[in-house]
């Protein structure tokens, strides 16, 4: 690996490419993603992972926006090279693949075939760029969001701890390199010399051979987003498979239904089991390791910070919230981004500044996310900022009508969106996925959330659908379902 890594980062270096150049990964889940990954950053560039299954308009976006004239791909990727190439492209050079009319161009084979010459290494600092990871923006323009070498490492490092792991685990990776939750596999693993599987394309797609993969690989440390647990408790014949070797699981990236998690839990009680909190700009800040299975009705909490972390809950004024008042969480940490790429603006609006006792200026992230503290003293996550909307002068959380829905026997997921009717006036609308062999009316759903929400805070329509659409990253993807649900006509 070492050497193929060398080679790579040579190659980059005969192209042209220095230090701080941005270099994207354009790949499916395969083994040249992690050589792509240690060899740009050998060569002192940063890499910037993108969507194989991206829209063309959204790929050429990115690599006009990052300046990128090099990219690393595989041959599976040809006809989306291609066709950046037709349009107004910056690239001056593909690694990966042979491609005519390309001024540098080659394949895998003629990368592992070179010899590297002597050649100084490449100074690395920690505050450098490592990479550039693009998330979706409200405005709809994706937002660059950059980390620097500490950053990483910083995460590799408290992970690892956090975790225990050790050169016995195999960490299942199962998220894209584009999604931060792959970094644990790719930073973490590595770090503490373990072994990383990276989980091809077609088992996330078929529950049940990831089962088998899961059992045939003796994985130890399971990371995902919890849609992939769900389809592996419904459909993954688990009860079949010896899953013994397991000794963590974490989730991250959305919420957890807690019937589901205390259902996975019941059948691997050898696992432990974490909630893993931390938008994709400082990665990870807070955990939250469950020792006994979920209430029902019971929040799981996003727990505490983790190592060389910090953080305050905000009130709308900024000022730090009073004890047992809910307000935004905003952290401190070192595994916090370094800002927006090619956004000065958006970068500023989203930390905030304020000084310590000595008079030092202190950075904090804003979340955007709502939280609380129990009575235990663990983070609950509340919903987001954005997302709290008032429907006749009453304050609505979306997030807690949706885990009342989900409380619901026949129901598997639940979303609640606000429109708007007319004259700014709002409504709250619901579309839910019903468990298998059930099929729970509107009705039936109203009265159950009568039961438990205040009249203005009960959904004025309920939608049952049979999934929901989702991100690349697995996440639920609001923005389709408020289009279905306004456009839905009702009898």
């Amino acid at each position: 690996m070492n050497v193929k890594m060398n080679q790579l980062a040579f190659l980059l270096g005969s192209y042209g490419i220095k230090k701080g150049d941005r270099v994207a990964i354009l790949m499916n889940r395969c083994l040249e993603s992690a050589l792509a990954v240690y060899g740009i950053m050998k060569a002192g560039a940063v890499f910037v992972p993108l969507d194989p299954l991206a829209p063309d308009g959204r790929i050429s976006f990115l690599l006009r926006d990052c300046g990128i004239k090099c990219l690393v791909t595989t041959p599976l990727q040809k006809k989306g090279v291609l066709r950046q190439l037709g349009e107004t492209s910056m690239l001056e050079a593909v690694i990966g693949l042979q491609v005519d009319g390309v001024l540098n161009s080659c394949s895998w084979d003629e990368v592992f075939s070179i010899i590297p010459g002597s050649h100084k290494p490449v100074n690395i600092l920690e505050q450098d760029l490592a990479y550039i990871m693009y998330t979706s923006g409200t405005t709809g323009i994706p937002k660059g969001i950059m980390h620097t070498h500490y950053s990483g490492l910083s995460y590799a490092r408290l992970s690892a701890d956090l975790y225990k792991v050790t050169p016995d685990d195999r960490v299942g990776n199962h998220a894209p390199l584009f999604f931060d939750i792959s970094t644990f596999g790719y930073f973490t693993a590595p770090l503490a010399g373990a072994t990383t599987v990276i989980i091809k394309d077609a088992y996330t797609k078929l529950p049940a051979s990831l089962s088998g993969l899961i059992e045939e690989e003796k994985l130890t440390i399971w990371y995902s987003v919890p849609l992939a647990l769900v389809q592996l408790l419904l459909h993954g014949v688990l009860v079949n498979r010896d899953l013994s070797t397991l000794r963590w699981v974490l989730f991250g990236g959305e919420h957890f239904s807690a019937k589901y998690l205390a259902s996975l839990m019941a059948i691997w009680p050898h696992a432990r089991f974490s909630n893993v909190y931390g938008p994709a700009e400082v990665n990870q800040c807070t955990y939250f390791n469950l020792e006994t299975p979920p209430g029902i009705d019971h929040p799981i909490p996003i727990g505490q910070v983790w190592g060389n972390t910090e953080y305050k809950i905000l009130s709308d004024d900024d000022s730090v919230a009073a004890p047992g008042t809910a307000g935004e969480l905003v952290i401190r940490s070192a595994t916090m981004m370094k800002g927006y790429w090619n956004n000065p603006e958006l970068s500023r609006k989203s930390f905030y500044r304020t000084t310590d006792a000595a008079g030092q200026d202190q950075l904090f992230y804003r979340t955007g996310d709502l939280v609380n503290t129990d009575d235990s003293g663990w983070l609950i996550l509340l919903g987001r900022r954005d997302s709290q909307v008032k429907i006749r002068g009453y304050r609505v959380e979306p997030d807690e009508i949706e885990a009342i829905l989900k409380m619901h026997p026949g129901v598997q997921d639940a979303v609640v969106i606000a429109t708007e009717k007319h004259e700014g006036e709002k409504e709250l609308l619901a579309a839910v996925i019903p468990m298998p062999e059930s099929n729970p009316e509107q009705a039936e759903l109203l009265k159950h959330c009568r039961n438990i929400l205040p009249p203005y805070a009960l959904p004025q329509r309920i939608l049952v659908v049979p999934a929901f659409p989702r991100t690349r990253s697995e996440k639920i993807d609001r923005r389709q379902i408020k289009e279905l649900l306004s456009e839905q006509t009702y009898e």
